[in-house]
C-alpha cells in the first residue's frame, strides 16, 4: 500500500507540474513595476474557458497531491 501512494504521489507531482506550467500569464508585461502593467496588476476578472479549467484542474491535483502526502506521512510514522 505504501508503494501503490508512492508512486500515486510521484505522478501526481509530475502531472501537477506539467499544469502549472499549461496555465496561461495573467500579465502579460514582465515588468511589474512599469506604469502600463500596474492597472492590470490589481484587476480581478473572472476567469473563463481554458483558463478556469485549469485553474479547478490545478486546485484537484493539489488537493490530491497533499492528501496522498498527508497518508504517507501517517504511515511512515507507524
Amino acid at each position: 500500500m505504501y508503494n501503490t501512494l508512492l508512486t500515486i504521489l510521484l505522478i501526481l507531482s509530475v502531472v501537477l507540474i506539467f499544469a502549472i506550467f499549461m496555465q496561461p500569464q495573467k500579465n502579460p508585461s514582465s515588468n511589474v513595476f512599469d506604469s502600463s502593467g500596474s492597472e492590470a496588476l490589481f484587476e480581478r476578472s473572472k476567469p473563463r474557458g481554458f483558463e478556469a479549467f485549469m485553474q479547478r484542474l490545478t486546485a484537484v491535483l493539489v488537493f490530491l497531491w497533499l492528501a496522498d502526502a498527508l497518508i504517507l506521512a501517517i504511515l511512515s510514522s507507524r
